[in-house]
C-alpha cells in the first residue's frame, strides 16, 4: 500500500485497512494539531488509488474494515467519492464497514441525498472532532466553524445513516475558559445525539502555534486536578437518549468506558474517587497521542 508521511487513523481503526486517498488536511490550521503540517494537502491520483485497493484485494483479506485517509477525505467531489467507494465494493467484498474523518464544513457542503448516496455504497462511520462546544474556544483554535455549524453537521450526518463519532478535548479551552467549555461542550454534544462520544485530553505539541501560546504565557492548561473537573462538568452536561462514551484514550489520565446514559452515574462517582485521590491515574510517561 502506498501511503505518503506517518499514518493517521482513530484508535478503533488500528486493524483497518488504511487506504490513502487524500494527504494531509484542507483546513490544517487548529492551532492545537499537529497531525499534518507536513503534508500540503493533496488528492491522489486515481491510478494510485486503484493500485492500492487492487494490492488489498490480494493481501489484505483478512480485514473486514477499511479506513479512507487522510484528515477529511469528504472534501473530494462526489462523482470522485462514489467511483471510489465503488471500486472497494467490487474488489473487496469482504469488507463490512467504510470510515473516514470529516470535518464540520465538508458535511455541510455535501447535501443529505449525497451522504446517503456514500451510505449506500460503504461509507457507514464517519469520526468528527467537535474539539469544544463553547464558541469563544472554537475560534480562537481556529477550528473554522462554529457550534451551531457542528450541530447542524452532525444531525445531517445522523439523518442520512451514517454512524457518527464525535471527539472532544479536555483541557483545550486552557485554565482561563476550562468551566465554560465543559459546559458547553456537554451540551453541545447532547443535541448532536451522536452515536459515539470520545474524549481525549489535550497534549500540547512541538511546533504548534498553541505551544508558542503556551511558552508566551497566553494560553495554560490546566492540572489534572483541573482536567478531572472539566471531564465531570462535561459529562454531568450531557443529556442523550443513547450512545457510547469513551474516555479511554491513551492521552486521558482516567480511563472510562460505557454507555450513556445507563453509566453516567458510575462515570461520576469514578470522577470523585480520581479526584480524592483513590484512584490511580495514567502516569505521564504512559500518555500519549
Amino acid at each position: 500500500m502506498h501511503y505518503e508521511g506517518t499514518v493517521i487513523r482513530p484508535p478503533s481503526e488500528a486493524f483497518s485497512i488504511i487506504l490513502q486517498v487524500t494527504t494531509g488536511c484542507s483546513h490544517n490550521r487548529c492551532t492545537f494539531c499537529g497531525a499534518y503540517r507536513d503534508k500540503p494537502f493533496s488528492i491522489k491520483k486515481d491510478k494510485q488509488i486503484a493500485e492500492d485497493i487492487k494490492f488489498a484485494a490480494a493481501y489484505c483479506k483478512r480485514q473486514k474494515t477499511l479506513f479512507l485517509a487522510d484528515g477529511n477525505v469528504l472534501v473530494l467531489p462526489q462523482k470522485k467519492l462514489i467511483a471510489i467507494l465503488k471500486d472497494i465494493r467490487k474488489r473487496l467484498p469482504f469488507v463490512r464497514r467504510i470510515s473516514s474523518y470529516a470535518n464540520c464544513r465538508d458535511i455541510s457542503a455535501k447535501s443529505e441525498r449525497e451522504l446517503r448516496q456514500l451510505r449506500e455504497l460503504g461509507l457507514s462511520r464517519i469520526y468528527m472532532g467537535l474539539e469544544s462546544g463553547h464558541d469563544d474556544t472554537l475560534l480562537r483554535i481556529d477550528k473554522g466553524s462554529d457550534s451551531e455549524e457542528m450541530i447542524s453537521a452532525a444531525q445531517k450526518a445522523r439523518e442520512a445513516g451514517i454512524f457518527l463519532s464525535v471527539t472532544s478535548l479536555l483541557g483545550i479551552a486552557g485554565v482561563s475558559h476550562s468551566k465554560e467549555h465543559a459546559m458547553a461542550t456537554g451540551k453541545v454534544l447532547s443535541r448532536m445525539q451522536a452515536d459515539q462520544i470520545a474524549v481525549l485530553t489535550l497534549m500540547v505539541l512541538p511546533g504548534t502555534p498553541l505551544e508558542a501560546a503556551q511558552k508566551s504565557g497566553v494560553f495554560q492548561l490546566p492540572d489534572t486536578r483541573g482536567l478531572l473537573a472539566e471531564l465531570r462538568i462535561l459529562i454531568e452536561n450531557i443529556t442523550v437518549d443513547k450512545g457510547q462514551f469513551h474516555a479511554n484514550h491513551a492521552s486521558n489520565y482516567l480511563n472510562l468506558t460505557g454507555r450513556l446514559p445507563r453509566d453516567k452515574e458510575k462515570f461520576l462517582a469514578a470522577i470523585d474517587e480520581a479526584a480524592a485521590g483513590n484512584v490511580s491515574l495514567t502516569p505521564e510517561f504512559l500518555r500519549s497521542l
